[in-house]
């Protein structure tokens, strides 16, 4: 966790150096019908990322990507990015909703938090016991999502982003938001023809065969003129 404090420390430092005195676009944050629009909303160029917190390869994003998305081209109110979700499991779906807990100001953080340690708990998906797979998918949803908060430590990294036992149980019961993720990431499907994670669409047109940060850079540069 001091190597993670000390990443976004650099990161942010890096952030107002490189700014100078300009609009620091990447504090610009609204929610959306479906997810999380950072930065100018009247930037020339739209970016839509889809990620599924059981992916590797969205986590694998996060660590290449996100820091120089946000730092190079959303600060400086080149582009704006919206964060949207499809929801791949139960787990999946837990998390997500953990990341949208609070306030929109405090998403970026809490999907961050998530995704940085994937590698710490997305193995239990392959190792969790016959008793906790059941306690996944039996009972009443919220208490579902308990059990796998409890199993994949979700509890412990939402503590650490200063939330409280009963907060993150109030987001876990929300019914309506679990619901209104699961639609959205059904109709984004259908209407992006997103089969995969990470995806990403520019000014709404799905950019076939990129998921990963050397693949997109390339196609946001070539939509911004040259400085």
């Amino acid at each position: 966790m001091v190597k993670r404090s000390a990443l976004f420390a650099v990161l942010g430092l890096a952030a107002i150096m490189a700014l100078g005195n300009a609009p620091n676009w990447t504090l610009k944050v609204a929610l959306t019908d479906g997810g999380h629009l950072f930065g100018n909303p009247d930037a020339k160029v739209s970016l839509i990322e889809w990620v599924s917190y059981t992916c590797p390869h969205c986590a694998g994003f996060s660590r290449d990507g996100d820091g120089a998305l946000q730092i190079a081209y959303v600060g400086p109110g080149k582009i704006n990015r919206e964060i949207r979700h499809i929801v791949r499991d139960p787990v999946d779906l837990t998390a997500a909703m953990l990341t949208n807990c609070g306030p929109p100001a405090k998403f970026h953080r809490n999907h961050a938090a998530i995704m940085f340690s994937q590698s710490e708990w997305l193995p239990l998906l392959d190792t969790a016991s016959s008793a906790q797979r059941a306690r996944w998918h039996s009972g009443d949803h919220a208490a579902r999502r308990r059990a796998i908060a409890s199993d994949f430590g979700f509890y412990a990294i939402m503590e650490r982003r200063g939330y409280r036992r009963t907060e993150i149980d109030r987001c876990l019961a929300d019914g309506v938001r679990a619901k209104n993720l699961a639609d959205n990431s059904q109709k984004d499907s259908e209407k992006y023809f997103v089969k995969s994670t990470p995806s990403f669409a520019i000014d709404g047109i799905l950019l076939a065969g990129t998921h990963d940060w050397s693949l997109l850079e390339p196609q946001l540069k070539a939509r911004l003129p040259a400085s």
